[in-house]
């Protein structure tokens, strides 16, 4: 399975000034493989599991001192680390902060090593502990993309077509009718590494609904990982109100209305960090950068898989392969979902992504678009459309803001183009930023 990142990371190899690289990302969404995967571009692989081998954090508290701890681990490991020549990966690094700490002492001692280091739920250490800020890189993994998925499907000249189509001209629509079967398998399958190589392997949707269920679970068992037992009954709340209001400006109330927001907030920001919600900020549109004019208190959701969204709604997505023409029209939130997921998984992945929209809440004239991407310095917005409804918002938004260059409708139509619209199948959201 090939994931984009890894072209980042060879990128990191390279180069000249590289620091310690810290991996950040939702649990299962394929960080820990694909450090495996990178280390085979070295003549050695060292892997310290702090989860696992609870020996190997007791290393880091004698002193900092790189030398020492590689020595250590070596005989640690039973295996050679070479600095030029070993990839060192740190998995599961929250359990051990002292090895978050010497991080900056092996890019400023042994900057020859070339360290890695991941964990499921770091943020939660890193907000304890602090960043060694200027001493390491990040870079952010999300679930795979639908570009990712065509690869894991053998699809890779699809996906080499898309990258070099221009949007200017429809696609023959045999192509296009291919792309939008294949997406409806997508939004049944979702991301998730577990659930896509059982699409791959053996095509059984059962299968992969039952992988969703499981991760579900093992998302609710880890909220006893960061949250009082207090905190963890409104997380189990919060966690489940998402996929349901999808689309939706968020308001707690909608959550529950029995329960006080001051006790859904913090459950929301803990899902959050932990990477299984994501906010689409209501920002003015103004200008760069969008975040600029964010208002904090407005905001939508969305849940961080499609498919795991709709696995907690209970629907039954099985039709999107069945039926994918007919359940694009009827599922209109959980479009709306996959276009932020996309969005994010195709953002510069080394700082973390952020998702906009534009709302005017006037009496007797209210507008909304759904996400506002900044490309090449201007602010686009873009609209999903499930099915043929109408665009005044998005044409509202271009005649206020003199700025924004075109608009984006994205659907289950074909490529087209007008001097100010431009019409991208909800396939092709990875050529719309650039």
């Amino acid at each position: 399975m090939k994931r984009t990142l890894q072209n980042q990371l060879l990128s990191w190899r390279k180069s000249a000034t590289r620091k310690p690289l810290i991996l950040k990302g939702a649990r299962q969404v394929g960080k820990s493989w694909l450090v495996r995967e990178f280390g085979k571009e070295y003549d050695d692989y060292v892997e310290v599991n702090f989860e696992f081998n609870r020996a190997a954090a007791s290393l880091f508290l004698k002193d900092r001192d790189p030398i020492r701890i590689v020595r250590d681990l070596s005989l640690l490991t039973g295996k050679d680390i070479r600095p030029g020549r070993t990839l060192l990966f740190l998995d599961e690094i929250q359990e051990c902060p002292e090895a978050i700490t010497a991080l900056r002492y092996f890019y400023e001692l042994l900057p020859e090593l070339h360290v890695i280091a991941a964990g499921s739920l770091l943020d939660f250490t890193l907000d304890a502990i602090g960043l060694p800020v200027g001493r390491v890189e990040l870079v952010y993994l999300y679930p795979l993309s639908f570009s990712e998925f065509l690869e894991a499907m053998g699809q890779g000249r699809l996906v080499k077509a898309l990258s070099a189509h221009d949007g200017s001209e429809p696609l023959a629509e045999a192509i296009h009718e291919k792309l939008l079967t294949l997406l409806g398998e997508y939004m049944a399958v979702g991301g998730m590494p577990a659930a896509v190589n059982q699409w791959v392997e053996r095509r059984d949707l059962r299968e992969c609904m039952k992988i969703h269920r499981t991760l579900i679970e093992t998302f609710r068992q880890d909220f006893g990982k960061y949250a009082t037992k207090h905190q963890q009954k409104y997380i189990d709340i919060v966690f489940g109100a998402v996929p349901r209001l999808a689309g939706k400006k968020f308001v707690y109330t909608a959550v529950s209305p029995d329960v006080r927001s001051r006790e859904l907030r913090p459950a929301f920001e803990l899902l959050e960090k932990a990477g299984l919600v994501h906010t689409v900020g209501n920002t003015a549109g103004n200008g760069v950068p969008l975040g600029a004019e964010v208002d904090p208190p407005y905001f939508k959701a969305i849940f961080f898989d499609v498919a795991l969204m709709q696995s907690l709604l209970g629907l039954e997505y099985g039709s999107w392969i069945l039926d994918p023409a007919t359940t694009f029209v009827n599922q209109g939130a959980v479009c709306e979902s996959f276009a932020g997921q996309e969005l994010l998984a195709y953002a510069d992945p080394v700082k973390k992504g952020e998702l906009f929209y534009w709302a005017r809440d006037k009496r007797g004239s209210s507008a909304e678009v759904d996400y506002l991407l900044d490309v090449a310095g201007k602010v686009v917005p873009l609209e999903v459309k499930s099915g043929n409804s109408h665009i005044k918002s998005l044409r509202l938004f271009l005649k206020e803001k003199k700025g924004s260059p075109y608009g984006i409708v994205c659907s289950t139509r074909n490529f087209s183009r007008s001097e100010s619209i431009h019409s991208v199948p909800l396939y092709a959201l990875s050529i719309c930023g650039r």
